[in-house]
């Protein structure tokens, strides 16, 4: 992801790994920062955040491989199960409607 993107990667609490960053503000108010992508190498399984409500990210599922869809990210076992390239097709469009919804840092 930093070599896709250029994001120095950071860490988000004890465990996510994030890349970039926006800043969010929802209608009841409440708002804060994330980042632009990330992920979690957890014990059972990674957690890839990088997934937005795009039609296109939806038809990218398809050509993905192994994967568990959670709330708000990807679990997969490892990284052999998926396709590489539909993740970096998946990244950059998460990061576009990002641009698209969000207060951003999507330059560096």
């Amino acid at each position: 992801m930093q070599e896709w993107y250029g994001f120095e990667p950071k860490m988000w609490g004890p465990t996510i790994i994030g890349f970039g960053d926006y800043h969010y503000k929802y209608a009841s108010g409440h708002e804060g920062d994330a980042p632009l992508l990330g992920f979690s190498p957890r014990k059972a399984e990674f957690s890839l955040y990088v997934f937005s409500p795009r039609e296109d990210n939806k038809q990218l599922l398809d050509n993905f491989g192994k994967y568990k869809m959670g709330k708000a990210c990807l679990y997969i076992k490892k990284l052999a199960d998926i396709d590489i390239s539909v993740l970096e097709a998946m990244c950059r469009d998460s990061i576009a409607y990002l641009e698209e919804h969000h207060a951003c840092a999507c330059r560096k």
